[in-house]
């Protein structure tokens, strides 16, 4: 989500009193304005403009081009570099207290000043909102934001926290204009005020429309004069025919597999490209260890044997995923195979049936897969009709599929009436930390009642103080032994990222990496 440009980490020294990070790359980017607009379409709605309630890729993609964070994620790269910020760091041998000092001359697309009090506001309106769909759940250690200057905020933590600069790189960390938003409460007329490369123009339930931002001071160089953001609503094949008969020149998120594959072999007489990226989504089944089937350690033993990933990749995604035998995915520091170490590869209907036994398990295990249609992927109901005929084919289950809609999905799963379900997990930021703590840590986004006191006391907090990353491997090692061990969690896949491009349309490449940052700068049209 490659090669990977990497921004230095301010090393924790004892007795360290003060050092900030300065960027790479150039002070000011060009708001750009000259190339021709370009027409994308994905299936995904964005759910939110506000940038304290987002917490979906839809509406991550647009806080991304329309507002800035102090820090930003350079195309192909994992580790964030100043963009709101001339420079940045940790000023204390702890990780508790983050300073960073703004560039000169910042202003919001509608030309009000961008200065400290914003930062400040942005962050603790995001807080007191604290709106269950949005992503103030990122940020649990943030004690107070101060503002010395107009021009410096210093960030004081409750906790240590290493990976606090690729928090705020986020989506998560988008600065609003304090004279533009409520302090108290959501906006609700779908407009938007940042300093981004884009100004949102418009926004209604079919499209929304970008132009670039003459306003705009940082490190992206805009490569056209506009994006239009048409929305498909899950209709995967209205997206599909929309490329097709040129009403868009990109399709993104949302393609099924079968179409990918069928636009990659037609691809030089339809007219169209398929670029192929990275990409740190996963997909896991989870456990509901208080289910009085699923909590039982010798059913999810015996499915973590039968299941083939493998066979699911083939036949469901046609080879746009791979098989994922790990908590933290491929591409990222600290991921190991610890779910292939402990089950296999291939599935063994002996091994599953010795868990079963061995918990006191002899009659066929009646079991439902909950599914939700389309949230984490257009295939996600028909490859959990695969794995329940792959565990049904051993003779040792009877299980069945159910689908919800995804809210009523979410509801239910909160009210704990799921043993088995699957969820979907998009990045906030490409660190192990966020395909472990939100999962596994205090009051995790599962809902599935586990709580490992080794993971939440001593693994969690420890690698999230630890500013060397490389040197969170062997406790990240650690806790995916303990989660393979006690399986509140069965990893199936990791996404590969797909966009289908009319021909004369370039820079995609630049929009599909491990950070999950899709820049619309860099999309230019011939």
């Amino acid at each position: 989500m490659n090669m990977r440009n990497q921004w230095p980490v301010l090393p924790l020294v004892a007795g360290l009193a003060s050092g900030l990070l300065t960027g790479c790359g150039s002070e000011t980017g060009d708001s750009g304005g000259t190339g021709s607009s370009v027409v994308m379409g994905m299936s995904d709605d964005v759910l939110a403009t506000d940038p304290a309630s987002g917490y979906d890729p839809g509406s991550w993609l647009l806080f991304n081009n329309v507002f800035q964070s102090l820090l930003s994620f350079p195309k192909g790269a994992t580790e964030p570099q100043p963009e709101l910020a001339k420079q940045c760091g940790f000023t204390d041998s702890r990780a508790m207290v983050y300073k960073c000092e703004l560039k000169d001359g910042l202003k919001f697309s509608n030309g009000d000043a961008l200065t400290s009090a914003d930062v400040k506001f942005s962050f603790d309106r995001m807080l007191k909102i604290n709106d269950p769909a949005g992503p103030a759940i990122m940020f649990p250690m943030l004690d107070k934001v101060e503002t010395p200057d107009a021009k410096t905020a210093v960030f004081r933590l409750k906790v240590p926290d290493a990976t606090f600069p690729s928090k705020i790189a986020s989506g998560a960390g988008s600065i609003v204009d304090h004279s533009q938003y409520d302090a108290n409460g959501l906006r609700t007329d779908h407009q938007a005020v940042g300093s981004g490369p884009y100004k949102l123009e418009s926004f209604d339930k079919d499209q929304a429309v970008f132009s670039a931002n003459g306003n705009y001071r940082g490190t992206a160089k805009v490569k056209n004069s506009g994006v239009t953001l048409k929305f498909f609503h899950g209709d995967r094949t209205a997206l599909k025919q929309a490329l097709l008969d040129g009403g868009i020149d990109i399709a993104y998120r949302g393609l099924t597999a079968a179409d990918i594959a069928q636009l990659d072999e037609q691809a030089d007489s339809k007219g169209v490209d398929v670029i192929e990226g990275s990409s740190a989504e996963v997909q896991h089944l989870v456990f509901n260890m208080k289910d009085p089937v699923a909590g039982k350690l010798g059913v999810r033993k015996a499915m973590a044997y039968l299941i083939d990933r493998d066979a699911l990749i083939k036949d469901v995604y046609q080879g746009t995923a791979t098989a994922l035998y790990s908590i933290i995915p491929a591409g990222i520091t600290g991921h190991n195979t610890a779910f292939f170490d402990s089950y296999g590869a291939r599935p063994s209907r002996e091994k599953a049936a010795a868990a079963l036994r061995a918990d006191g398990i002899t009659g066929k295990v009646k079991l439902t897969l909950w599914s939700t249609p389309s949230r984490y992927g257009p295939a996600t109901d028909e490859e959990l009709k695969a794995i329940a005929g792959q565990l049904n084919a051993s003779g040792l289950f009877d299980a069945d599929v159910q689908s919800v809609a995804y809210g009523q999905y979410e509801k239910d799963i909160a009210a704990g009436k799921y043993g088995v379900y699957v969820k979907g997990w998009v990045p906030d930021y490409p660190d192990a930390d966020n395909f472990t703590a939100p999962f596994f840590g205090k009051g995790n986004v599962l809902g599935n009642n586990y709580s490992n006191r080794t993971i939440v006391k001593s693994l969690i907090p420890g690698t999230a103080a630890q500013s060397d990353r490389a040197a969170t491997d062997k406790d990240f090692g650690k806790l995916q032994d303990i989660v393979a061990a006690e399986l509140p969690v069965l990893p199936v896949w990791q996404a590969k990222q797909y966009a289908v491009v009319r021909d004369g349309v370039y820079g995609l490449e630049y929009c599909l990496d491990a950070s999950t940052v899709f820049r619309f700068w860099e999309l230019s049209k011939s």
